[in-house]
């Protein structure tokens, strides 16, 4: 594919690494040369200083041959325009990042297609449904659904007292026979890691598992945890952010809102009749602890503000919450959430571009999402008749060492798949692999 990126922010330069790692043909657009200087070094893309509304430039970027274009500038107006020139000239399929979630909620009445713009992305409405994701059970770290739960993913931080710790992954094959739930990540110390038979689980390791319905409870017994329900939610931060997750998760639990700028109190308040919003600074010890803070059962700090959400997420837990999720700019802490002592860190701009990245994706493949710090892809695919994935017994199938797989949904059942399993036409197939490995994971199911 050949694809033009406007735009080299966090977004788009995660993008452009993405895409690079499968060898796609990328032109990065930007008007500052230092961005674009950075961003050669680390890819190999074409760059080109400009701005991305000019048809000159989109001219030199070879617009009439894109596949895709990718407007992810700052400025909500000019990937709009980008998105419509591009199309006109061209470009086969367009996506713009927006801020104004109007253009979310009203897309089918805007018919924006007919403008020019295939789809739009807004990262702030999607780290609020991260936030809705993640929000699911207390004792896990994570949780994704396959089929409405035949298999999921699950993560757990392996503490001291967990009986897995120091096991090798074939002692705990050992603790689950009939095997309800696989390991298929860890992530220890920044390094993901595929484990296989002799790889250890450690202290503070995040780990990774797909369950059947009925392994998640004897994976959580294992991991020392308790399965228990969220139902009351503090937002530190009326940012656009703290606003979505309210408004999608104050129908579900009992939400409250702090802000520190009376006015936009107010607006809050008339836009999120079924949340509490309160005015005051949620740095104040007192204030929190005023609000019940230890009667939360998940804290949520979206402020724009990094350090305070991270501090403010640590003196919730240091206060008992079950469950914290910090927002944060920097992508290089989202690896310190488990090591510091927040459940979950998120960076919106980076589920933005995994979220284009997947949306892109989704030809052979039926489902693909990210675990958060994790340098891995989890993807679902349909075996299709003949397909390579069909022609021998798992152990024999010379499956990348750099990818796994975790389990496999057949006639409305999920099962684990063990080394002698054989895989059928129109089984969905749950692999974790890491991106370079990609490609070659999906030309097992061609």
């Amino acid at each position: 594919m050949r694809v033009i990126i406007a735009g080299v922010g966090n977004v788009g330069f995660h993008l452009a690494k993405l895409l690079c790692a499968e060898g796609q043909d990328i032109v990065l657009i930007d008007q500052v040369a230092d961005k674009l200087k950075a961003a050669s070094n680390s890819v190999d893309a074409s760059t080109i200083k400009g701005n991305s509304t000019s048809y000159s430039v989109l001219e030199e970027a070879g617009v009439s041959e894109a596949d895709l274009l990718i407007a992810v500038t700052s400025s909500e107006d000019a990937n709009i325009a980008t998105a419509i020139i591009a199309k006109h000239l061209g470009a086969k399929r367009t996506i713009a990042r927006i801020s104004n979630t109007e253009f979310i909620y009203q897309k089918d009445k805007l018919n924006l297609k007919h403008l020019g713009i295939d789809d739009i992305i807004s990262p702030e409405s999607l780290a609020a449904k991260e936030i809705k994701r993640l929000l699911k059970e207390v004792a896990l770290t994570d949780s994704f659904e396959f089929e409405k739960g035949l298999l999921s993913l699950i993560g757990v931080n392996i503490e001291e007292n967990s009986p897995l710790n120091g096991k090798t992954m074939m002692e705990v094959a050992k603790l689950n026979p009939d095997q309800k739930f696989m390991t298929v990540a860890i992530l220890r110390h920044d390094e993901t890691l595929i484990p296989y038979g002799n790889t250890k689980f450690q202290v503070n390791d995040h780990a990774y598992f797909v369950a059947q319905p009925d392994g998640v409870e004897k994976l959580l017994f294992l991991a020392a945890k308790k399965k228990e329900p969220v139902k009351s939610v503090l937002i530190l931060g009326g940012s656009r952010v703290g606003f979505h997750a309210a408004k999608i998760l104050s129908n579900r639990y009992n939400v409250k809102i702090i802000e520190r700028d009376p006015q936009k109190c107010f607006e809050l308040a008339d836009q999120l009749p079924d949340a509490m919003v309160i005015n005051g600074d949620g740095r104040n010890v007192d204030l929190l602890h005023e609000e019940g803070i230890s009667d939360i059962d998940a804290f949520i700090a979206v402020t724009g503000n990094s350090e305070t959400n991270i501090i403010s997420c640590l003196v919730a837990k240091n206060n008992g919450v079950k469950k914290t999720i910090a927002m944060v700019e920097n992508m290089d802490y989202i690896h310190l959430s488990q090591s510091i002592g927040v459940d979950t860190m998120i960076n919106k701009k980076l589920i933005a571009a995994n979220f284009i990245f997947r949306h892109i994706r989704q030809g052979d493949i039926v489902s693909i999402t990210s675990i958060h710090g994790v340098d891995a892809e989890i993807l679902e695919f349909e075996v299709k008749e003949g397909s390579k994935i069909t022609k021998n017994q798992l152990r024999n199938l010379e499956f990348p060492k750099t990818a796994i797989i975790g389990g496999v949904i057949r006639d409305g059942k999920g099962f684990t798949t063990p080394g002698d399993f054989m895989f059928r036409p129109k089984d969905r197939v749950v692999v974790l692999s890491k991106p370079e490995s990609i490609s070659k994971v999906e030309s097992y199911f061609i």
